[in-house]
């Protein structure tokens, strides 16, 4: 019912009321589609470009390794177990573990008990 008031209201103003329907359309379509996609490749790019050796990464398919070498190409050698190394590019890095990767040393367990000991 509102919505045919609306329409004999509008008469012959019809054109300007569609432009603007649009415009309001493009308004919000830009700050939650567009604007949040620009600011996640922009945070993404800083990402990359903050590597540094020794970082621990997680590639986009999944290979978590320890940066050991930047090649001049713009790709990087990850160092995924002792002697195991491979060469991935940059763009393929999605997120940086070092903090999470510091491994705490094993507590020495008594043989007898099995219980840990405390030093």
């Amino acid at each position: 019912m509102y919505l045919n008031i609306l329409l004999q209201a509008a008469g012959g103003q019809s054109g300007y009321i569609q432009i603007g329907l649009f415009a309001v359309l493009f308004i919000v379509m830009y700050f939650f589609m567009i604007r949040p996609q620009q600011q996640k490749q922009k945070s993404q790019k800083e990402f990359l470009a903050s590597l540094k050796k020794d970082d621990v990464v997680v590639t986009a398919g999944g290979i978590h390794g320890r940066i050991t070498f930047f090649y001049e190409d713009g790709s990087l050698q990850l160092e995924i177990d002792k002697g195991v190394r491979v060469r991935v590019e940059r763009g393929f890095v999605s997120q940086e573990n070092t903090k999470n990767a510091q491994i705490k040393a094993p507590e020495k367990s008594d043989p007898k008990t099995g219980a840990a000991q405390t030093a």
